[in-house]
């Protein structure tokens, strides 16, 4: 689908009337992140823009509502997001992207769905709004050496970087890795690694 400015412009007044001042700036900053490296690794920017001014829209929601919201994917719902529904936020978006704005796209469904945990085989625009939400430049660790770095890399190496350093934070502070973090980080070590074996190969390092 196209992602026009009148959609962009509907769901941004709704997202910013729906959050608080603080989110409200970080969403912003995080579709300006995706916009910037959808451009870079060859997606549409303006879904990258959509789906980051539109991730975090259904964050304050209380947890009857996430919970009803979310359940309309027809996912499974995890005991860990069970015991802390604020983790479906990014499907409660997703959900209300789908029935409310008519977004069929499920590039974006999948990237605002998936924003928190990841998931295995994401599509690249998933992993791009991802890791935006992650270095956003209001982040602590964000810095412009920090980001440049990362994105020296291919998109499946820096995702993973960003995955693994944010599965070290959360262990450091006591709590669960999801399950489902868990197999998005060997879906990319997966990738990646294939991605190393090819590149050697095309080189001819692969000969014995």
């Amino acid at each position: 689908m196209e992602v026009t400015k009148d959609l962009i412009d509907r769901v941004s007044a709704v997202a910013r009337a729906a959050e608080k001042k603080e989110r409200w700036e970080h969403s912003q900053r995080v579709a300006a992140t995706a916009e910037l490296m959808c451009n870079m690794f060859g997606v549409d920017p303006a879904k990258g823009y959509l789906a980051g001014i539109a991730h975090d829209m259904c964050k304050d929601l209380g947890d009857e509502e996430l919970l009803a919201l979310a359940g309309r994917d027809q996912q499974p719902i995890s005991v860990v997001e069970r015991k802390k529904p604020s983790l479906l936020h990014g499907r409660a978006a997703a959900m209300k992207l789908m029935h409310d704005f008519g977004v069929d796209d499920m590039d974006i469904i999948q990237a605002v769905s998936r924003h928190t945990l990841g998931g295995a085989s994401l599509c690249p625009l998933a992993k791009i709004v991802y890791v935006a939400d992650k270095i956003e430049p209001g982040r602590p660790q964000s810095t412009q050496e920090y980001r440049d770095k990362l994105f020296s890399k291919s998109l499946d190496a820096l995702t993973l970087s960003v995955l693994e350093e944010n599965m070290r934070y959360l262990e450091s502070k006591g709590k669960k890795v999801a399950d489902v973090s868990y197999r998005f980080h060997e879906s990319l070590r997966r990738d990646v690694a294939r991605a190393a074996q090819i590149a050697i190969e095309l080189t001819g390092g692969g000969e014995g």
